[in-house]
């Protein structure tokens, strides 16, 4: 399995910086995020895109349960071993998918952009 690019950390890592409304550590929450087997990838992009917007409390309790989710598989490694080592690949695979998700869509963000440039220039030459 392939390791997030350093591109995608410096990507995942400025989607969470912007949190006006909490205080708390960026990496150590992404890694909570990134790791947590019971979160789909739409529900983890649905997470990141709510950062900004998340109160004081809100990152708290999703911090607290993303902790005890990893707690809590952990005391099941001994029994269900492979289940988890599965729901891990998993986890690595939807984590990878969901940084190419946001690189393709800041791509389409920068294309869109440069259209309105052009239009906005072309309107500027005819006078409109």
């Amino acid at each position: 399995m392939s390791t997030p690019t350093p591109d995608t950390v410096l990507l995942f890592a400025e989607l969470a910086s912007i949190h006006p409304l909490s205080t708390f550590d960026e990496k150590v929450f992404l890694d909570l995020l990134e790791h947590s087997l019971s979160l789909s990838v739409s529900e983890k992009k649905r997470v990141i895109d709510a950062i900004p917007t998340l109160s004081q409390f809100q990152i708290d309790e999703l911090t607290k349960v993303f902790v005890d989710e990893r707690e809590e598989f952990k005391k099941l490694l001994s029994k269900e071993g492979d289940t988890i080592k599965e729901l891990v690949v998993k986890a690595r695979d939807g984590w990878k998918q969901l940084g190419e998700i946001y690189t393709q869509e800041r791509a389409q963000k920068e294309k869109q952009n440069e259209d309105q440039a052009k239009i906005d220039e072309m309107k500027k030459n005819l006078g409109i």
